[in-house]
Order: C-alpha cells, then structure tokens, then sequence
C-alpha cells in the first residue's frame, strides 16, 4: 500500500482537508506520519472515508460511526443498527411523502385562500401539534 498526503486523500475522498483532521481528531482515521508538515495516510483510509460519508449521508452521528470500525480498522458493522436506520429513514420517506403531498395540494388549491384550504389547515394542525417532524440538526463540525 502506498501512502498518500493529506491533499491527495482530500481530492480523492472530495472533503476539505480540514475534514481529515477533525475526522483524525475524532480517532475515526490515523495518518501513518507526516512528510515535511503534510500529514500521510495509508491509501485503505479511502475505504474508511467511503463508509464514513456512506454513514453521515444515511445519517449515523460521527460517534455511531466509531462504532462500525473495529480496532484493527477493519469495519465491524452491527446489522440490528443497520435495520434500525433504516426503519428510521422510511418513517422519515413517508413524513416527507405526506408532506410532499400536502404541498402540492395547497399549491393548486381553488380555495380563496390558504387559511380556508382544509389540506393546508390539517398541515398546519400538525405542525402545532408536533406531529410534522423538523429535521434534526448535525453535530456542528465538519462532515
């Protein structure tokens, strides 16, 4: 395996350089040692880097991704965690399909105005009653 600097890896992997070194500061990646001031990485931290972006865009925190490594590095993926996300992200599909739906409706509505639409006054209802889902924010931090 040959080692890459930390631009090489940044350009290849398409994340800031800033990224790695928060990621490295979070133990999620080790840099084998540094040339001149350049930091080097081995180049399976590709590999590593892949499933971290795979887990953020699925939306694992960074401390849940930790957890898909095992201490050799190797990944050591807990599948019941796998199934739970993604019973998660169909709830969230189907939020964001009636809400979608609800839209579109209200949209194209012929009432004289939104408050008189009934579709847009059951959305509204919703949201007050806590029933529409906000997305959680990200950890502040690089991604």
């Amino acid at each position: 395996m040959t080692d890459l600097d930390i631009a090489e890896v940044a350009r290849r992997a398409g994340v800031p350089a800033s990224t790695l070194r928060f990621y490295e500061e979070k133990g999620l990646i080790a840099s084998t040692g540094r040339r001149g001031l350049r930091r080097q990485y081995d180049s399976s931290v590709l590999e590593r880097l892949a499933l971290i972006v795979l887990g953020r865009t699925a939306g694992f925190s960074l401390d849940e991704i930790a957890r898909m490594f095992a201490p050799d590095g190797g990944p050591r993926i807990d599948r019941e965690m796998l199934a739970a996300k993604a019973d998660e992200l169909d709830a969230r599909i189907r939020e964001l399909g009636v809400l979608r739906d609800s839209l579109r409706h209200a949209a194209a509505c012929p009432a004289p105005s939104h408050a008189q639409c009934p579709t847009f006054r059951r959305l509204l209802d919703a949201a007050a009653s806590g029933a529409v889902a906000v997305p959680r924010k990200r950890a502040p931090g690089p991604r």
